[in-house]
């Protein structure tokens, strides 16, 4: 049964320690960027005002409110000291966005926890909860979350 959360602005219980501070980017806001197809820096958003950052947190994430939120980051991020976000190819079909197949990394990383994952399990997750496993399991990340998020995303 799939969890019913606002995954354009939910944060999770692992991120708790910078939440209202918003001194690392949330994976809800992540998963915006990567859907908008923008690479927003860490200093980028540590620049920009608390106030700023979370707007983003509450930003929709319809395909209209990403293109006014990507021209909203080009407007805002333009007088500072790193420049204008950068373009990238907005994500279609990555791996958190295939709910009928489990990726091979995460299956790995679960089997590495003695965590059972199954394609019904995979399936039922909501896509932000697919993208925060992803991109924590995914190779040559920091994995110091992905425990909790396992417990979180699957308990």
């Amino acid at each position: 049964m799939r969890r019913q959360l606002d995954q354009s602005r939910h944060c999770y219980a692992f991120e708790q320690d910078f939440i209202g501070s918003w001194r690392c980017i949330p994976l809800c806001v992540r998963r915006k960027l990567d859907l908008a197809g923008v690479k927003l820096k860490l200093s980028h958003w540590l620049a920009m005002s608390q106030e700023q950052r979370q707007v983003l947190v509450d930003w929709d994430d319809g395909s209209q409110a990403l293109q006014r939120m990507r021209d909203h980051l080009r407007a805002c991020t333009a007088v500072m000291a790193d420049g204008v976000v950068k373009d990238l190819s907005p994500c279609i079909e990555e791996p958190w966005q295939q709910p009928n197949t489990l990726p091979e990394y995460l299956l790995d990383a679960a089997r590495q926890r003695q965590i059972q994952i199954s394609t019904d399990q995979w399936q039922d997750l909501c896509e932000l909860d697919r993208f925060a496993l992803c991109k924590l399991a995914r190779p040559g990340h920091d994995h110091h979350n992905l425990d909790a998020a396992f417990s979180e995303v699957l308990g």
